[in-house]
């Protein structure tokens, strides 16, 4: 079958076609990708400016013909921390589900982490014992550690590199006072999280997704996407502490100038590295391994995890259904 995810995140609104099927791996047929950036449109009161549900009902109507033109019988949505914390929220999903017919789904930041954490445990399966991972968003930081498919503990934390970016460092560089102040705050928050997590059991291997982590890896020489999703990649504490004097010390604009930093997140990758820092910090993480997997893929293994054949469900003693070759 061919379905379609759309995420509606801080930063990007991203739309995955993927060919898929039971017991198979999702394959990437169409995505695309929009920098909506809703979370720098909250406005005071905490609702989203009207020109931003504008944009997003636009973006939705894309969508909808994207998934019409290639063909995908169903379309998945899951909006994550930037809408989720919107004071109108519920009238923003009123809005697009009215204009566009498609009515969008808020995911709670603990599912979120818990979908991510289910779409690592397949890419790297059951040989890898217990994972932790974690995903710096444009909104929150998800955290989930366990040795089966549903994680054992699942957090998702307000640190997302985005929302951080705006109400911390408001130099371009910023200051050595605001990155100090960051730096705390950033450690506090996950302190607060550690010893659930630790709890939990010592992980076997530690995975993180996302763009900053992807970036950040980059950085410090992973190779580039463009030699595919199966090549190994990891960000290794070790060398976070060159790559964040480096991040920081630059302007938005010079960033860009980095392997795998691009114009749309250069911005926040400051503080993506001092989450990421902090993390692998506390943690106790010596490298993480970078999974090109993460919550869209979460959604859609979900989904089709529910497309049980009717065999499967014969309860015991009954007859199996006779398999024609």
């Amino acid at each position: 079958m061919r379905l379609g995810v759309l995420d509606v995140g801080s930063n990007t609104v991203h739309l995955l076609i993927v060919d898929a099927h039971p017991g198979a791996p999702p394959l990437p047929a169409h995505s695309r990708k929009t920098e909506l950036r809703l979370a720098e449109h909250l406005r005071a009161d905490g609702s989203l400016a009207p020109a931003a549900i504008d944009s997003l009902i636009e973006v939705v109507r894309a969508s909808v013909r994207d998934i019409e033109d290639f063909g995908a019988t169903d379309l998945l949505t899951v909006v994550t921390s930037a809408l989720r914390d919107a004071s109108n929220a519920a009238a923003v999903l009123s809005q697009v589900a009215e204009a566009t017919g498609v009515r969008l789904t808020i995911l709670s930041g603990d599912d979120e982490a818990r979908l991510t954490f289910l779409a690592a445990r397949r890419w790297y399966g059951w040989s890898s014992g217990r994972l932790l991972v974690l995903d710096i968003g444009g909104g929150s930081l998800e955290l989930a550690a366990g040795s089966e498919e549903a994680p054992t503990v699942a957090f998702s934390l307000p640190l997302g590199a985005a929302r951080l970016t705006r109400e911390y460092l408001h130099h371009d560089p910023p200051t050595a006072e605001e990155v100090r102040k960051l730096r705390r705050v950033v450690r506090v928050a996950i302190g607060d999280v550690v010893g659930k997590v630790t709890r939990a059991g010592t992980p076997d291997r530690v995975v993180a997704t996302s763009k900053t982590f992807r970036s950040l890896a980059r950085v410090g020489g992973a190779r580039p996407a463009g030699d595919g999703p199966r090549i190994p990649r990891q960000l290794r504490r070790a060398d976070l502490p060159a790559i964040v004097d480096t991040v920081i010390g630059l302007s938005a604009a010079q960033r860009c100038d980095l392997p795998g930093v691009s114009p749309a997140r250069s911005r926040q990758l400051a503080a993506g590295a001092l989450i990421a820092q902090a993390a692998l910090d506390l943690l106790g993480a010596a490298e993480v391994d970078i999974c090109p997997w993460a919550l869209r893929e979460g959604v859609i293994l979900r989904h089709l995890d529910h497309l049980v054949p009717d065999w499967a469900s014969t309860p015991i003693g009954a007859t199996l259904p006779t398999v024609v070759g």
